[in-house]
């Protein structure tokens, strides 16, 4: 018999490509996915799903290389680094304009209002407003801005809305954890795609974090942001990698020493302010989503690791599509033969 599938999608950035694999094994066993709730990369893909139109998102994604995505960076000095508007635009043009009340399936995407400190659910009104709105990273794209409420991406509050689908009446409930930190068996698949152009993206993404600029309010207009420092034109020596020290440098808090007894620096941190904020609100959702399966535990668990891939890596959908893919074969795989 097929099982009705309630299917929770969480917050993680590019690795959210990994649910579109996540569909495609589900859907190649059978499984019914009779309702979605999702939240930031999670609520994009499953409102393209229940519109029907995945299929040509996923073709399109999986089309686009370094230069592609950096076509589709539209650089913003306010409130984040992207304003989005190319690749939602792009969305919209995929989708059509249809409302969540229409799809075939109920669906909820997950956003937070930061006017008034709480969650919101999106289950009716303009799909690609509750899209673009649960997708909007802090740092990376610009807030939405409904009436008085400023709403940016779900992650901040809950990054596995699996509470939304809790009262659905499936056989299960799946849900897909984007920021897991016990997977380390599983690797990224390795597609070759040309260096130059790669290392031009990265170093893109990195000066963007150079760009963020610091806002302050108009006095006496609560309701208007205006930008009190000009982005920096010149490269900020805070935001760089540090170099490997000299030997008179040896001591200092930040080397390590090496198998040979030398000491090299510690190079793991963020390469720009733009990461180290992204970093930094991983590890945040990180600790949320761990909260959100304790309190409501789903029924199968497919946990996607967070070294995957970077949080802004989003040229890299093929690999994360067949990553996606493996990891729910062989969780649904071990499900199936327990039960």
């Amino acid at each position: 018999m097929t099982k009705r599938v309630a299917l929770v999608l969480g917050s993680g950035g590019a690795r959210g490509y990994a649910h579109i694999g996540v569909i495609q094994e589900l859907e190649a066993r059978g499984y019914d996915i009779a309702c979605i709730a999702g939240c930031s990369m999670g609520a994009v893909i499953g409102g393209i799903y229940a519109a029907g139109k995945l299929k040509e998102y996923s073709d399109w994604t999986q089309s686009l290389d370094y230069l592609d995505v950096l076509r589709l960076l539209d650089v913003s000095f306010r409130l984040g680094a992207i304003r989005g508007e190319k690749v939602f635009g792009k969305i919209r043009e995929i989708v059509g304009e249809i409302n969540i009340e229409d799809l075939s399936i109920p669906f909820t995407a997950v956003a937070t209002d930061l006017t008034n400190q709480q969650e919101i659910w999106f289950q009716e009104g303009c799909l690609h407003q509750a899209m673009r709105a649960s997708a909007a990273i802090p740092s990376l794209f610009t807030p939405v801005i409904q009436g008085k409420r400023m709403l940016v991406d779900g992650g901040l509050i809950n990054p596995l809305p699996i509470v939304p689908v809790v009262s659905s009446h499936c056989d299960l409930i799946i849900a897909v954890n984007l920021n897991s930190t016990n997977q380390q068996h599983y690797q990224l698949p390795v597609i070759e795609r040309p260096p130059a152009l790669k290392g031009r993206f990265d170093l893109v993404m990195n000066s963007l974090g150079s760009r963020l600029p610091t806002f302050r309010r108009k006095h006496g207009e609560d309701d208007e942001l205006l930008m009190a420092e000009p982005p920096h034109e010149q490269p900020n020596p805070w935001l760089q990698r540090p170099a490997e020290p000299t030997p008179t440098e040896g001591k200092s808090a930040g080397a390590t020493k090496s198998a040979s007894g030398s000491r090299v620096a510690d190079l793991s941190g963020p390469a720009s302010l733009l990461e180290l904020i992204n970093q930094s609100f991983e590890v945040m959702q990180t600790s949320l989503a761990q909260y959100k399966i304790a309190g409501y535990p789903p029924d199968i668990l497919i946990n996607v690791p967070r070294r995957a891939c970077r949080f802004f890596e989003f040229y890299k959908a093929p690999e994360l599509i067949m990553l996606g893919r493996q990891i729910a074969r062989d969780t649904l795989e071990k499900y199936e033969q327990d039960n």
